[in-house]
């Protein structure tokens, strides 16, 4: 996997505005947002995409979501509801190769997306 802007991220040589941080994620506003509140939740470790997950990585997976989960409730949107995605390749909509959970909130989310 090759350098990305979400590994330069990781290693503050780019600013984001970070929302949440742990050993293993973290988690920052996307700066072309689709909803009201649209945050980015990446493992430190880098992935490129779902296609190269293994099963070592269950945990780490879990870990996005839950700091997903935790976030939506912390910022009292949980109940109301939200949607995390996760794409997979151009096809899939994915546009920087470092895997990456988008949870989106704050506006009714319509079906299909897209």
């Amino acid at each position: 996997m090759g350098d990305t802007i979400f590994s330069k991220i990781i290693r503050r040589e780019i600013p984001a505005d970070i929302v949440h941080e742990d050993e293993d994620v973290l988690a920052f506003r996307d700066i072309n947002g689709q909803a009201p509140t649209h945050i980015l939740f990446i493992p430190r470790k880098p992935i490129a995409t779902l296609n190269d997950l293994d099963a070592d990585d269950a945990l780490l997976i879990g870990k996005l979501v839950l700091a997903a989960t935790a976030y939506a409730k912390a910022q009292g949107f949980a109940e109301s509801g939200y949607r995390c995605v996760i794409n997979c390749n151009e096809d899939g909509g994915q546009s920087v190769y470092h895997l990456h959970l988008h949870l989106l909130a704050g506006r009714r989310l319509s079906w299909p997306p897209g």
